[in-house]
């Protein structure tokens, strides 16, 4: 069972102590309580004990060290306040992916979710969706997904908090269900002090420190109250040194466990196979949620529209001028002035068009990327806690985010290709626009991966795609220093260049020249340029995502 020996946490490294040099032993096959006042400790005591949180001090599982909470996988699992699940799945759906993250064998996976949904009392409740759940339903079904791996010992982070009389009561009846039939151990924080005395073990945690550890006439006996209703109020008459004292001085210390054999941890399924799964979750999510959906369709749809709207005037001039170029077009120019005129403008034009074009795509990339991770981080803490591989969780996000940004891009592309007939070859610009999409999609996943607040993830990609238009420096003229500087970070800037490139050998282009001389990247150097902005993003996420970022 879960034990800790002189065990410190620190909030930062310059924040007060939370946790000060805590030893404390939990019971096995037993029902675990861990109480005290509000802002005590009692949750960063468990998160410590679990690796989640950065401590100092000996933790044990079984009496054998644990360094990491890898160590603890199959053995221990975690269940927070609240149930982590995603509400677009149904009761099955999430129980059922659940198992296939963390169990290998199908045949037993199949048995696993019929046993839980009987254990947990959801059978009735399997096609419901996870947001139609009562508050109830939800702690059930929180247990049920620490059940898939079958650990022998859970944690549970305020179980019963905000339940009415009758649901607390159910939740407590499947804890004592799990130990007395399948022998589980429960560490659970909880606050209704009128029902300790369901559990085996009760440890009180007073301002960072353990100050007891017993049944619950032992406590009543030790702080010397007729009730643990009381409790809160005798610990506030004495100094939290004066307790912990006390405690070590009182010989009731519970021991260190000794080292006892633990069961063989399941064959856990492969980084491909947990792709595969994450993968078939987020398109079922997509499907279901018809906000998000209706808003992807609209923009992809949209956006290309709205470019050849403001393409329509001037789509007879850009035909006209998307011919080769040739030596008598070059002098008709220079002699006939009205014609330089309109070859300029229509120029300007096609110039206005394409810049245009990529714009939109960032902003479908910031759609894309900015809340993807970021929304449900406490999901994939939960999910990587019980096993799930950061690595495959990383590419199943960019494998979806990307194959979408892609799929816009190519419409874009030939959408307006196809009603403005931009001269130039379709490969060259279909890859470039796509690379456009796909990059700025990528940094803005980044972002989600790096913060788990899902609205700064978005403010800062907002930011980002407003800033693509004024420090790109094709529209407004910038310092030649910080042209330079901003012009690798700017997505827009070689997507157009990319894409305006591609005619080089039209009259569109030379046109565009005799304005303008400055130095024009190539469709090679653009697409190479956009390829390395994805390739950041993507390290980006992996760094991200190797982070643990719990709240």
């Amino acid at each position: 069972m879960l034990s800790c020996q002189n065990l410190s946490v620190d909030a930062g490294p310059s924040g007060p102590r939370i946790l000060n040099a805590v030893t404390a032993a939990f019971k096995d096959n037993a029902l675990n309580a861990v109480i005290g006042p509000s802002g005590c400790g009692k949750t960063t005591l468990v998160k410590a004990m679990l690796g989640i949180l950065p401590a100092e001090g000996e933790l044990r599982f079984a009496g054998e060290a644990v360094r990491q909470s890898s160590d603890l996988l199959g053995h221990v699992s975690f269940a927070p306040q609240f149930s982590i699940a995603h509400p677009g799945l149904r009761v099955e759906e999430a129980l059922s992916y659940a198992l296939e993250l963390t169990v290998a064998d199908p045949v037993l996976r199949v048995s696993r979710l019929t046993e839980i949904l009987g254990r947990i009392g959801l059978s009735e409740h399997r096609r419901k969706k996870v947001s139609d759940l009562s508050g109830g339903q939800l702690r059930r079904l929180g247990l049920g997904l620490e059940l898939v791996s079958n650990p022998p010992c859970m944690v549970c982070d305020e179980v019963t908090s905000g339940l009415d009389p009758r649901s607390e009561d159910d939740i407590l009846e499947v804890l004592q269900r799990l130990r007395d039939e399948e022998g589980k151990s429960f560490i659970c924080i909880i606050h209704n002090l009128a029902k300790l005395d369901v559990f085996d073990r009760i440890t009180v945690v007073y301002e960072g420190v353990v100050v007891f550890q017993g049944e619950l006439d032992a406590l009543n006996a030790y702080f010397e109250i007729p009730d643990a209703l009381e409790l809160y109020d005798r610990l506030a008459n004495r100094d939290v040194e004066d307790w912990r004292a006390r405690w070590e001085a009182s010989g009731q210390v519970p021991p260190q466990p000794e080292a006892t054999p633990v069961d063989r941890v399941p064959e856990m399924p492969g980084v491909s196979s947990q792709i595969a799964t994450l993968l078939r979750r987020r398109l079922r999510l997509f499907r279901r949620d018809r906000g998000y959906w209706l808003l992807t369709l609209g923009i992809t749809l949209g956006f290309p529209v709205l470019v050849v709207i403001f393409a329509l005037d001037g789509i007879p001039q850009l035909r006209g001028l998307s011919l080769n170029s040739s030596a008598g077009f070059l002098q008709q120019m220079q002699e006939s002035l009205r014609y330089r005129i309109d070859a300029m403008e229509t120029a300007s034009l096609v110039n206005g068009l394409i810049l245009f074009q990529v714009i939109l795509l960032t902003l479908i990339g910031s759609n894309n990327g900015a809340r993807e991770i970021a929304g449900e981080r406490q999901i994939f803490e939960k999910e990587r806690f019980a096993g799930l591989s950061p690595m495959a969780y990383t590419l199943s996000k960019l494998l979806f985010v990307s194959s979408l940004a892609l799929l816009q891009g190519l419409w874009m592309t030939l959408f307006v290709k196809f009603i403005c007939e931009f001269p130039g070859p379709l490969w060259i610009q279909a890859t470039v626009l796509m690379l456009c999409c796909v990059a700025m999609t990528s940094v803005c996943l980044g972002f989600s991966a790096i913060f788990k607040s899902a609205d700064k993830a978005s403010l800062l990609s907002v930011y980002l795609v407003g800033f693509q238009l004024p420090l790109s420096g094709i529209v407004l003229a910038l310092p030649e220093m910080l042209i330079w500087v901003c012009r690798p970070l700017i997505n827009a800037y070689w997507g157009w260049a990319g894409y305006f490139g591609s005619m080089r050998d039209t009259r569109i282009y030379d046109a565009y020249r005799l304005e303008s001389s400055d130095w024009l990247p190539s469709p090679t150097l653009s697409i190479a340029v956009l390829g390395l902005q994805f390739l950041v993003g993507a390290l980006m996420v992996f760094w991200g995502c190797q982070k643990k970022q719990w709240d």
